[in-house]
C-alpha cells in the first residue's frame, strides 16, 4: 500500500482496538488470546467505563430471575426498536461474560459469601444488577480489565484520524501521535470509541467521549443507526454554572428508596408512569424536563434522606455531593438530567461486524439492536464484555488485509466546540422540536472546512470535526423522526407513530448526512 500522504511512520498489526474500555480490553484481550498481534490505541487515560456507577444486569444461574424476564425488560425499554434475537443473544451471553471477568480479578460486592449483592434499577422488574464498591463498578472493571490487559501493546495518546477502505475491506488506519502522522496496517480495526456526550455543554461523559467512532465509521462508508436516540441521565448532579463532564447519580439511589421532588416538595414521577421514580431512564428525564419547563427552576432535587448508611453503599456519589457542599444524609441533591449514553451508533451484528470487512465495533459506540429507542440501565456494561469479546475473536479470524488504492477526501466541516454544544444543549437536548432542529442543522452547516486529517490537524480538531459530523447524524435522524419514541421526544409530535417502529440509517453524503428512509416512513 502506498503510504498516505503527510504519514512519516508505520507499523503494522492483526488486530487494531481503537478505545481501552470495557468493549476495546475485551475485545483486544479475546484477539490476543487466539494468537493475534493486537495493538490497542487510546487518546486519553480515563475512560466512561471507569466512571460507570450502576452495576452489570445479569441474569443468575439458579435464579427466580430469567433471561425471557430481562429480554422483556429491555424490549419494553427499547420502545419497539430493539432487535430480539440481538437481545435475546447478548443477555443470555451475560453470565458467562461476567465469569470471564471474575477470572480476569473482578470482584463485586456480596450479600453473604459467595453470593452477590443484587439490587435494582428504573425500568427491571427485578433485582438482577451486580455492583462492585457501592457504586465504583465501573471502576472495578477497569480495574480487572486493565491488569489483565497488562502485557498488551497499549499505545496511549494515539487519535485515530482514519480508517482505510479498499475493495475487500480494512487495510489500516491512519494515526496521529508525538512522531505525527503515521499509519498502521491491519486487516481488522475493532471501533470502540465509546459515546458523544461532549456534544452537548454538560455531560457524564468523560473529555475524550466525543464521537470519534461514528465519524471514523462515517467517514469509512459504514452507515450508523438509532443516532438520534441520546439517552439523558435522569440525575446528573446540579451546580451553578457547571459544564463539561459532571457527576451522575446513579439510579441505584432510587433503586434503594430515594425519591425526585421539585423546588416545592411535589412528586415530579406521580401520574407519569406505574413505575414511578423508577420508571425507564427517558420517562424520567422528560418528566423532569417539563416540570422544569414548567416552574423556570433550574434543577429538581433527589431525597435520598432515608436511605440508612448513604456514605457506605454509596462512597462516590457521597464524594461528589461533598464538593458540591451537600451532604445527602441531610440535605436534597440537586439533580438535572444531563447528556449520557448513546443508544445507536454503527450497525453491527450482536458480534460486533459492520457491513465492511474487517471493521467491527462493539460497546456505546455501536448499534446492535440491543438498545433500540431507550437503554435499560445497566444494560451498557453487559453488552460492551459480550460484544467486546465476540468482535475481538472475530477480528482474530481475519487474515486478510484489503489493498488501498486511493485515500478518501480527509477535508471535514469543524465548528467551533462551545458554538455546537450550545447549539446542541438548546436545540437538540431532552426534548426537540422541527423550528429548533432546523436552526441546529443551518448552525452546522455553517463549519470552516479544514484538513482535520492532514499533519497540520491538531488532536482538538479532529475531535471537533468528529462532533461536528456526529451532530449532522444526529440532527438529519432527529428531524427524520417524526414522533416522539423512547429518549426522542419531540415536543411538536407527541406520542408513537407506529410508521416509525423501524431504525433509521444514516449515511455521510456529500453534504454531510443523509438518512436512508425506507419505505412506508412518512417523512
Amino acid at each position: 500500500m502506498t503510504p498516505p500522504a503527510g504519514t512519516t511512520w508505520s507499523a503494522d498489526a492483526d488486530v487494531v482496538v481503537v478505545g481501552a474500555g470495557v468493549a476495546g480490553l475485551a475485545a483486544a484481550l479475546a484477539a490476543h488470546r487466539r494468537g493475534r498481534k493486537v495493538l490497542v490505541l487510546s487518546k486519553i487515560g480515563a475512560t466512561a467505563t471507569h466512571f460507570a456507577q450502576g452495576g452489570i444486569a445479569v441474569v443468575l444461574p439458579d435464579s427466580e430471575d430469567s433471561v425471557e424476564a430481562h429480554v422483556r425488560d429491555t424490549v419494553t425499554a427499547g420502545a419497539g426498536l430493539c432487535d430480539d434475537e440481538a437481545v435475546r443473544s447478548i443477555v443470555s451471553d451475560g453470565y458467562r461474560a461476567v465469569r470471564d471477568l471474575v477470572a480476569d480479578g473482578a470482584r463485586f460486592d456480596e450479600s453473604r459469601s459467595g453470593q452477590w449483592a443484587l439490587t435494582r434499577e428504573g425500568g427491571h422488574s427485578t433485582r438482577r444488577i451486580i455492583h462492585a464498591g457501592g457504586d465504583a463498578t465501573g471502576a472495578e472493571v477497569q480495574r480487572a480489565l486493565d491488569h489483565a490487559a497488562a502485557t498488551l501493546d497499549i499505545r496511549r495518546s494515539h487519535v485515530v484520524y482514519d480508517i482505510l477502505i479498499g475493495p475487500g475491506g480494512v487495510g489500516g488506519v491512519v494515526v496521529g501521535n508525538g512522531d505525527g502522522l503515521g499509519v498502521i496496517n491491519t486487516g481488522a480495526v475493532v471501533l470502540a470509541t465509546g459515546g458523544l456526550g461532549h456534544l452537548y455543554s454538560a455531560t457524564t461523559n468523560p473529555e475524550g467521549s466525543t464521537g470519534d467512532g461514528i465519524a471514523l465509521a462515517l467517514r469509512a462508508g459504514v452507515p450508523v443507526a438509532d443516532i438520534e436516540f441520546i439517552q439523558f441521565h435522569p440525575t446528573m448532579l446540579h451546580t451553578p454554572r457547571g459544564t463539561g463532564c459532571r457527576p451522575l447519580i446513579s439510579e441505584a439511589v432510587r433503586g434503594e428508596g430515594a425519591i425526585l421532588v421539585d423546588a416545592h416538595g411535589d412528586s415530579v414521577t406521580a401520574g407519569v408512569h406505574p413505575l414511578g421514580d423508577l420508571a425507564p431512564r427517558d420517562v424520567v428525564a422528560g418528566a423532569i424536563a417539563r416540570r422544569l419547563r414548567e416552574s423556570g427552576d433550574q434543577c429538581v432535587y433527589l431525597d435520598a434522606r432515608a436511605i440508612d448508611n448513604f456514605a457506605g453503599r454509596f462512597p462516590t456519589i457521597t464524594a461528589a455531593c461533598a464538593t458540591a457542599g451537600v451532604d445527602p444524609s441531610v440535605q436534597l441533591i440537586p439533580v438535572v438530567p444531563g447528556a449520557h449514553y448513546s443508544c445507536g451508533g454503527v450497525v453491527t451484528d450482536p458480534h460486533g461486524q459492520t457491513e465492511v470487512a474487517g471493521l467491527f465495533a462493539a460497546g456505546e459506540v455501536a448499534r446492535t439492536g440491543m438498545h433500540g429507542a431507550n437503554r435499560l440501565a445497566s444494560n451498557s456494561l453487559l453488552e460492551g464484555l459480550v460484544v467486546g469479546r465476540r468482535a475481538g475473536e472475530a477480528a482474530a479470524q481475519v487474515t486478510d488485509r484489503a489493498v488501498v488504492v486511493e485515500e478518501s477526501d480527509r477535508r471535514q466541516p469543524r465548528m467551533d466546540r462551545r458554538r455546537l454544544q450550545a447549539a446542541m444543549t438548546q436545540w437538540a437536548s431532552v426534548l426537540r422540536d422541527a423550528d429548533g432542529l432546523g436552526m441546529l442543522d443551518a448552525e452546522l452547516r455553517s463549519g470552516t472546512v479544514v484538513a482535520a486529517n492532514s499533519e497540520q490537524a491538531t488532536p482538538r480538531e479532529v475531535e471537533d470535526a468528529a462532533l461536528t459530523l456526529t451532530a449532522q447524524a444526529v440532527v438529519v435522524a432527529a428531524t427524520a423522526r417524526t414522533e416522539s419514541r423512547g429518549c426522542h421526544a419531540r415536543s411538536d409530535w407527541l406520542g408513537i407513530d407506529p410508521l416509525f417502529a423501524v431504525s433509521l440509517p444514516v449515511r455521510r453524503d456529500t453534504d454531510g448526512c443523509e438518512v436512508a428512509l425506507s419505505s412506508g416512513v412518512p417523512c
